[in-house]
């Protein structure tokens, strides 16, 4: 499963040296607007702690985390939706990931200039927020007019979508974003072709000083989904050793870094679940979204599995590390025998039964 989160923002609020931290791939992060045109798209392992600790008990030869993908787009500016600085295509890059990762700047250095020439987050999530919703108004006003005319001969899918649009074109003009809205699974899904900007998820990132501190009055101001990050001590820990990293975690009375911390709130952002799968070969974590059916989980291994699907054992993820072995869960009752309804659950390990 390819998901993708977009890292977005004003320009020189450290977007670019999030995403060199967080791939370690080497991108421009020169200090003036517009340095990054093409995407950079990364590959991110997503930390479990869980794959270690199956990894030891199963004696694996490997351990293969689950991934996300970060794709660095270049600062949008005021006016973006009407094409100010490269904005139509900056926007049409947004379209294409599946969550935005929303970075703004808070910390004051005269030597990373800032393209407002001031440092006011509020502001600046106000800005690229109300390009996105711009963007969205002109795009929802011309699929109205077209999806009416197809209203008038009973096609039956415009027949859905209409009431939809309707119902979104007044709530953008009142800046409210369409993931706002409370539209239901199914009315998401209809309008999914549309690639809405604000129907993304999103969360922020608050690159802040060294310590990692925000106001009251800026959390209040995001809402939810926020990430505090000092991005610079973060780039700096990055270039450390595991023990070093672990040793100056510990003296910081932290369990995991900051990234990591983003990293898993992206994956919780996109809806994302893992289940694992666990032997002497390897162990390993398989994405999924949150609600997947047994059947389709064992697709994402192989699509034979799928097909033919019997039924998957599980044990829980703490069943297991509390019995030490599969053979054992088996022995105390711990390993359940599921069928095609069963609902994956996140640390579920699974062992998957399908005919060929």
């Amino acid at each position: 499963m390819s998901l993708s989160i977009g890292i977005v923002g004003l320009p020189n609020v450290g977007k670019s040296t999030l995403f060199q931290t967080l791939t370690k791939k080497q991108v421009s992060a020169e200090n003036y607007p517009f340095c990054t045109i093409e995407p950079n798209i990364g590959t991110v392992a997503v930390p479990d702690e869980r794959l270690n600790v199956l990894a030891q008990l199963s004696k694996s030869v490997k351990v293969l985390p689950t991934t996300i993908e970060f794709i660095d787009i270049a600062g949008l500016v005021k006016g973006a939706s009407k094409g100010e600085g490269l904005g139509n295509t900056f926007l049409s890059n947004i379209r294409q990931v599946d969550a935005i990762c929303h970075v703004i700047r808070s910390f004051y250095n005269d030597d990373i200039t800032h393209v407002e020439n001031r440092i006011n987050p509020i502001e600046d999530a106000d800005i690229i927020n109300t390009e996105l919703l711009l963007a969205d108004l002109d795009q929802v006003t011309k699929a109205l007019s077209q999806v009416e005319k197809k209203v008038k001969s009973k096609d039956p899918l415009s027949l859905e979508i209409f009431p939809i649009l309707q119902k979104i074109e007044p709530a953008i003009q009142s800046g409210i974003a369409i993931r706002d809205i409370g539209l239901d699974r199914k009315e998401l899904d209809l309008i999914k072709s549309y690639s809405f900007l604000t129907a993304k998820p999103m969360m922020y990132v608050v690159n802040t000083d060294e310590t990692y501190e925000m106001s009251s009055e800026l959390r209040d101001s995001l809402g939810h989904n926020i990430v505090p990050l000092s991005i610079k001590i973060e780039s700096e820990i990055s270039l450390m050793d595991v023990e070093e990293q672990k040793e100056y975690l510990e003296m910081l009375g932290r369990d995991m870094s900051g990234l990591d911390i983003l990293i898993q709130e992206g994956y919780s952002l996109l809806n994302l679940i893992s289940f694992l799968t666990t032997g002497p070969q390897e162990t390993k974590a398989w994405t999924v979204l949150n609600g997947t059916l047994a059947p389709q989980a064992g697709g994402v291994i192989h699509s034979d599995i799928e097909r033919g699907f019997i039924m998957a054992d599980i044990i829980s993820y703490q069943d297991f590390v509390d019995c030490g072995s599969e053979a054992v869960a088996r022995q105390q009752g711990k390993l359940r025998q599921e069928g095609k309804s069963y609902v994956i659950q996140d640390g579920d390990v699974c062992h998957f039964k399908f005919n060929v």
